[in-house]
């Protein structure tokens, strides 16, 4: 394809406006339509893109002769609405979690190399320069045989939309809504390991939540056994009282020194990359870094090039890992083969 893809962007609110405006400041795309059922959204987006078309249905979306469909609408609606934009014959960007359950993961991913088209997830902190410059050095041997990591991602908010808190449109809390994140962050980062054990915990308002609760948590921790020997820990929240904004931190510690990535003075958007030795560090990466559409810039060059499918078969791990997270069987985490039973956290 030598012209710019022609992309449709279906759901356009807090994040959905934001990726759309990162896509058409950058150019690599022509946005021709937006769908929303909101019309105040659609009326932001046509700020942004005032000569695509505006749509209320996503059905119409999908009837247009698109290269590529953006997708961020609740994360229940994930599966289905990735399905049928492939069936369609149109590549997909999707917001993570690409849906909620392993199982799901594997039937959209089927789907995509059943029709031989692009299937991209915004895991955007694979596109931070921090989490990058982190990568590289895990993968260059300096660190020496990694054996630990933790993972933390504590918020002093919450999701202000309904949706996030009714588990048929969000498929979990705050362990779907932020741990999804810190799981893809430590796996892309040390190379696509194996999740080989997990156990988590949940809790609601302080309660903890029975295996399998219908009801969505707002703080979750989680242990989980890496292939190679590597532990690791995880810690999420939502509206936690920690005396600042957001605390986001992915330590990955070997047997000659560490790395960290985190944030900055409680930011969302800024990070850093520390080299660790003993009791002293060298920062690698500092902020600025406007890396918040990356991720789809980079699926519109992709498309541009060849809209075939090129498989991540890491983004099934992590929704296995979830899964395990979540307490879920084997058989509900999509594992194949009896060498995923011993995969299973407890309850």
């Amino acid at each position: 394809m030598t012209a710019l893809p022609r992309l449709g962007c279906l759901g356009i609110g807090w994040i959905g406006l934001s990726r759309l405006a990162s896509l058409a400041t950058s150019g690599a795309a022509s946005i021709v339509a937006v769908c929303d059922p909101n019309p105040e959204a659609c009326a932001r987006a046509r700020e942004i893109v005032p000569d695509a078309r505006v749509l209320e249905h996503y059905e119409e979306l999908l009837e247009l002769p698109l290269d590529g469909v953006v997708i961020a609408t609740p994360s229940g609606l994930h599966a289905r609405q990735c399905i049928d934009a492939l069936e369609r014959g149109h590549a997909v960007f999707c917001q993570k979690p690409l849906a909620p359950s392993a199982r799901e993961v594997e039937r959209v991913l089927a789907t995509a190399r059943a029709v031989n088209r692009l299937l991209r997830v915004d895991f955007c902190y694979r596109h931070t320069r921090a989490l990058s410059m982190a990568r590289e050095l895990l993968a260059s041997g300096e660190l020496g045989t990694i054996h630990s990591v933790e993972l933390v991602f504590h918020n002093a908010y919450g999701p202000e939309k309904a949706w996030a808190t009714d588990p048929a449109l969000s498929g979990g809390g705050c362990l779907m809504d932020l741990g999804v994140h810190l799981v893809d962050a430590a796996l892309w980062a040390l190379g696509s390991p194996r999740v080989e054990r997990a156990v988590g915990r949940r809790f609601r308002e302080g309660r903890q939540l029975p295996a399998h609760a219908t009801e969505v948590e707002d703080l979750a921790m989680g242990l989980f056994d890496l292939e190679g020997g590597v532990s690791a820990s995880l810690a999420c929240s939502w509206w936690s009282s920690f005396g600042d904004h957001a605390r986001i931190r992915a330590e990955f510690l070997g047997t000659r020194g560490g790395v960290v990535v985190e944030n900055v003075a409680g930011s969302f958007y800024d990070f850093a990359c520390d080299r660790l030795r003993n009791g002293s560090r060298e920062r690698l990466v500092s902020p600025p870094d406007d890396w918040g559409g990356r991720a789809l810039v980079s699926f519109a060059e992709e498309l541009r090039v060849s809209a075939a499918n090129r498989p991540q078969p890491e983004l099934l791990e992590v929704a296995r890992a979830v899964d395990l997270l979540y307490g879920r069987t084997a058989l509900e985490a999509g594992a194949s083969g009896p060498e995923r039973l011993d995969a299973i956290g407890v309850s």
